[in-house]
Parts: C-alpha cells; sequence; structure tokens
C-alpha cells in the first residue's frame, strides 16, 4: 500500500495511477481503492523552521574546539554562581556577592562580545536587562543583608516599618 502511494505521488498528472480508472473517471463501487488519509506525525520535527537563534547565540569558539570551550561564558556565569553557592556555606554575605558579581559579569560579556553561545537565550535587550537587574538586585540585598549592613537604605526601613504596623 504504501508503495502505490509513493508511486501514486510520482507519477505526472497525465499518467494514469493505480487504482485510478481510464480517461480521468474517479472509480466506483467495489474497485475503488480504500482512501488513504495521511495523518501528522506527532514527532517534533528534525529540523525547526519556526525559530531562529537570538542574537549573538552564535559558538564563542569555531567549530574545531570541544563543546565545553565553545560555550565559555555561559561556562563562567555557571560556574562562578556554584562558587559563590559554594562560599555561602561559609560566608552568606561574601557568597552572595559572588553570584550577583557572575550575574553582573554575563551581563558585561552579553554586552561587549559578539557571540556568546548560549549564554544569549533571548535577544540582546531582554538578556542585558534580565542579567543586570537580577545581578544587582542579589548584589545590593547581600550589601544590605544582617547583621551589620554595608549599605543602608532609609526609606527601605520605612516601607517594611509600614508594610508590618
Amino acid at each position: 500500500m504504501a508503495e502505490e502511494n509513493e508511486r501514486a505521488a510520482e507519477a505526472p498528472s497525465g499518467e494514469e495511477r493505480p487504482g485510478q480508472a481510464p480517461s480521468g473517471e474517479a472509480p466506483s463501487g467495489e474497485d475503488a481503492p480504500p482512501v488513504a488519509t495521511r495523518t501528522r506525525s506527532r514527532r517534533f520535527p528534525v529540523l525547526t523552521r519556526g525559530t531562529s537563534r537570538p542574537e549573538g547565540g552564535g559558538r564563542a569558539l569555531g567549530g574545531e574546539h570541544a563543546a565545553p570551550y565553545r560555550q565559555w561564558p555561559l561556562l563562567v556565569v555557571c560556574l562562578g554562581a556554584l562558587a559563590g553557592l559554594l562560599v555561602t556555606v561559609v560566608e552568606f554575605r561574601a557568597g552572595m556577592l559572588i553570584v550577583g558579581l557572575s550575574l553582573l559579569a554575563g551581563c558585561v560579556m552579553r554586552w561587549t562580545l559578539p557571540a556568546v553561545g548560549m549564554l544569549a537565550v533571548r535577544s540582546r535587550f531582554t538578556d542585558l536587562l534580565t542579567y543586570g537587574v537580577l545581578g544587582f538586585a542579589i548584589v545590593l540585598l547581600a550589601m544590605m543583608a544582617q547583621p551589620n549592613p554595608w549599605v543602608s537604605i532609609p526609606f527601605l526601613e520605612d516601607i517594611v516599618r509600614f508594610l508590618i504596623r
């Protein structure tokens, strides 16, 4: 059956196809072949055509290097965040500063480097905004952590007092 469908698809429009009555008439009755309906596959396509790579999402190094080396910007950020989390076990403020600074380093790399590999997730603007705001917020909160905060923002204390009343 599959071979007949392939041959029928390959046959030019003027030629007679198997299961088709001569002179273009549709077969009727018992001579009619079963109608083969083509069902769409539920699998993901091998080649995605509807999306494009983010701006700057190309390889950071050429294809002759091993995969981890091609993704060095992402590895720098991930290893910095991991190191910060490990330092947090010993000293909370220092560890969170390392995590925030690694996100800010990712923001700087996304801004300055033309290709950053898998560090480019969205558009350049969105990545800069995300990495920058999250990195700045983590650094600021780490510097405000108790006891003995390095930074004191007075209006935040007023907001907390107002909300707790």
